[in-house]
């Protein structure tokens, strides 16, 4: 019997589940919450400024916990912003001096896990994998795309 949908289903449970409570465990380091990971971590990869809009847009995640995020990020001093346009989500935003220095240390901890979880996949089993899952989630995004449409 094949258990291809067990597997599928429990596995990326399973690996949702442990990412969250890593981001968890790191982020009571800095005092700061899981949510935060995102914000700080993609502005500090895009050489520190970029808007909310467009951090939304890199890492899929739900505009009003990105909003929350950046609101608490801002108020304690992480990060800046400007208040060029009327639209809060259009102003460009920065990392302040605090902000970088922990995304610095969240992004190299970011890829040292990185390395942890590929242990044991080669380099070619590595990027298989990841054009197998992006192959995989485009898939299932199309089939939910397909209910919009009913």
């Amino acid at each position: 019997m094949e258990y291809r949908f067990e597997i599928f289903t429990t596995q990326i449970a399973k690996i949702s589940r442990n990412i969250r409570r890593i981001k968890t465990e790191e982020m009571c380091k800095h005092n700061l919450k899981s949510p935060h990971v995102s914000c700080l971590y993609y502005l500090y990869k895009n050489n520190g400024t970029l808007t909310a809009k467009q951090i939304c847009e890199i890492c899929d995640e739900d505009k009003a916990a990105i909003s929350r995020s950046i609101d608490y990020l801002e108020t304690n001093g992480y990060i800046s912003c400007d208040k060029n346009s009327e639209k809060r989500y259009k102003n460009q935003l920065y990392l302040t001096e605090q902000g970088e220095a922990v995304a610095e240390s969240i992004a190299n901890k970011v890829d040292s896990l990185l390395d942890v979880a590929s242990e044991g996949l080669s380099e070619a089993d590595r990027k298989n994998f990841y054009k197998s899952l992006m192959l995989i989630s485009d898939n299932l995004q199309k089939i939910c795309d397909s209910f919009k449409e009913d």
